[in-house]
C-alpha cells in the first residue's frame, strides 16, 4: 500500500508517493553560500542581517572596511559624471591610505563592530574584502602611521611599483608593477606584513570569519621574481598563518576561516600555486555561463567542467561580480531574471561556493547605477523567493551527488541531486515543456513558489516552465 509524503522545503509543499530506498553513499559537497553586499554601509548590513540570514546566506561579504583616499570632496555616488550634481565614485574604497578599520563611504569601526554583533545575532559569518597589493594612485594620501610603521615612504612600495604594467602575463610585472594607476605595495617587507597583518587580527578579534583577496594574483609567489626590495616572496605564508613575522602572526586557525583570492584567469596565471594557500574565483567558468544565459542555450558553452586546474570544490563560483558588473559592463546587459537563473544553477549544484552579487537599488539596463548611492541596499534580488528556494535547497541536498543535464534544446537546465532533490529552471524567455529523465520516485511534486506540479513516472519528470523561471523540487 502507498502512503502520501507531505514535505515542507523552502516553502514547498511536495507530494509524492513514498518507497524504500538504498542510501547511496555521501558525495563530497559545498553547502555554503554567499552574500556580497557590494558597497551596502556597516549599518546597511546589520539592518538588514536578519533578512540575510532568513534568505539562506552562510556568509555576507563586505566591501574593504579599510582607510581610504578620499575623493571628489567625500561625494557618496556610486559613478559621477562631469556636472552631476553628487559627486564620486564606488572604487576610492579599494584605494587605501592606511591599514586602519573604518572609512567614510562605508562607516567607522564602531560601525563595523556593530555590524559585527548583529551578524552574531543571527548567524551570519562575515567575509571582508582586504586589498594588500596597493594604495591610493595618489600615494602621497597615504597616512604617516603607515609610512612610519614600514620604514618610509620608499619602503612602502617595490622598486618596481611605480612602473605600470605592460604585460599581465609577465609575472615579474604583473606581481610588482603599477596595476591601473595603483602604486604596488611591497608586500614582502616584513615590517609592512606585520602592520597589515595586525589589521587582519583586529578584523578577527570583532568576529570576521573570512577574507576576499582583491587582485591575489598581482602579489607574488614563492615563485615568482623577486623584486629588488624582497628578500622572499612570503607573503601568502604569512597571511595565512604558516609563518609569523616580527612575531605576529594569524590569530585564529587557518582552518577556521574562509578565504578565498581574486586571481583572474588568464595565461602564465599559477592558479594552482594560489590554491595551494586558497580558495579561487572561477572567472572562466563565469564567462562560460554568461555566454548560457545570453544566448539560452545549455550547449551554448561548456558547463560541466569548471574550466580551471582547481578542483571545484575549491573556487567561487558567480553569475557575475562587481568588476564584471561596473568596470567594463561585461555582464551589466543580462536582465535581474537572468542573473537569477544563473545563480539559481551555480546553487542547485555539488560543489563551488556560490556569491550573489547585489546589484544596486533601482537598476536596469539603461541604467547601471539605480540609485546611485554608496552605502544604500541593494535590489530585493538577493532574497527574491526563488533565489532562498534554492539557497535552503542546497544546505538540505548535503552529501548528495549532482547530474547535470538539459533539454534537446537547450532551454531547460535540469540539476538533480542524488534522488533527493531535482532543479529545473527555464533560461530562456519562451514557455517550455519538458520531458526528460529524472531519477526522482515516481510522484507528483509540487513546487511551493509558484505552484506548478510536475510529474515523474518511471524515470522520466514532465511539465511547463514559464519563461525564465526556476522550480525547486525535493522528495
Amino acid at each position: 500500500m502507498k502512503k502520501s509524503l507531505f514535505l515542507v522545503m523552502a516553502g514547498s509543499i511536495i507530494i509524492a508517493s513514498c518507497r524504500q530506498t538504498t542510501p547511496a553513499p555521501e558525495a563530497d559537497t559545498n553547502d555554503d553560500v554567499i552574500l556580497h553586499a557590494w558597497s551596502w554601509s556597516f549599518d546597511t548590513i546589520a539592518a538588514n542581517m536578519k533578512d540575510i540570514a532568513e534568505a539562506g546566506y552562510a556568509y555576507v561579504q563586505t566591501s574593504p572596511a579599510n582607510t581610504c583616499f578620499i575623493g571628489e570632496d567625500g561625494g557618496m555616488a556610486l559613478f559621477s559624471q562631469p556636472g552631476d550634481s553628487v559627486k564620486g565614485k564606488w572604487y576610492y574604497y579599494y584605494q587605501p591610505t592606511d591599514w586602519k578599520i573604518g572609512n567614510y563611504l562605508l562607516g567607522s569601526r564602531d560601525q563595523f563592530k556593530s555590524m559585527m554583533d548583529s551578524a552574531a545575532k543571527y548567524n551570519v559569518k562575515v567575509i571582508v574584502d582586504v586589498l594588500p597589493n596597493h594604495t591610493a594612485v595618489d600615494h602621497t594620501a597615504v597616512l604617516p602611521d603607515l609610512d612610519n610603521a614600514v620604514g618610509g615612504h620608499d619602503k612602502l612600495f617595490h622598486a618596481n611599483g611605480m612602473t605600470d604594467i605592460t604585460d599581465y602575463n609577465d609575472r615579474y610585472q604583473c606581481t610588482t608593477g603599477k596595476m591601473g594607476g595603483l602604486p604596488d605595495v611591497n608586500t614582502e617587507n616584513p615590517d609592512f606584513q606585520a602592520y597589515y597583518m595586525n589589521y587582519v587580527n583586529d578584523l578577527l578579534s570583532l568576529g570576521v570569519k573570512g577574507f576576499r583577496y582583491d587582485t591575489a594574483k598581482h602579489i607574488g609567489l614563492p615563485s615568482d621574481p623577486l623584486d629588488s626590495l624582497a628578500e622572499r616572496n612570503n607573503f601568502w605564508d604569512v597571511a595565512t598563518g604558516r609563518e609569523e613575522v616580527k612575531g605576529v602572526r594569524l590569530s585564529v586557525p587557518r582552518d577556521s576561516l574562509f578565504i578565498y583570492g581574486e586571481v583572474l584567469q588568464d595565461r602564465n596565471v599559477k592558479e594552482a600555486e594560489y590554491g595551494e594557500y586558497m580558495d579561487l574565483v572561477a572567472s572562466n567558468y563565469g564567462h562560460a555561463l554568461r555566454n548560457v544565459l545570453e544566448k539560452a542555450d545549455f550547449n551554448a558553452d561548456s558547463l560541466l567542467i569548471w574550466h580551471h586546474p582547481v578542483d571545484g570544490k575549491h573556487l567561487v563560483t558567480w553569475v557575475e561580480s562587481h568588476d564584471t558588473y561596473c568596470n567594463q559592463h561585461e555582464s551589466a546587459g543580462l536582465t535581474d531574471e537572468q542573473v537569477r537563473m544563473g545563480y539559481v544553477f551555480l546553487t542547485a549544484r555539488q560543489n563551488g561556493t556560490p556569491l550573489f552579487y547585489s546589484r544596486p537599488a533601482g537598476s536596469t539596463r539603461d541604467n547601471y547605477w539605480g540609485n546611485n548611492r554608496v552605502g544604500a541596499r541593494g535590489n530585493d534580488e538577493f532574497k527574491h523567493p526563488e533565489v532562498v528556494a534554492v539557497n535552503k535547497f542546497r544546505r538540505a541536498m548535503h552529501g548528495q551527488p549532482e547530474n547535470v543535464t538539459a533539454s534537446d534544446n537547450g532551454a531547460v537546465i535540469a540539476v538533480a541531486r542524488g534522488n533527493a532533490g531535482l532543479v529545473l529552471i527555464n533560461i530562456s524567455g519562451k514557455t517550455q515543456t519538458v520531458d526528460i529523465p529524472t531519477a526522482l520516485p515516481d510522484g507528483a511534486y509540487t513546487d511551493g513558489i509558484h505552484n506548478t506540479t510536475f510529474k515523474a513516472n518511471n524515470g522520466r519528470i514532465n511539465g511547463t516552465l514559464a519563461p525564465f523561471t526556476s522550480y525547486i523540487l525535493t522528495y
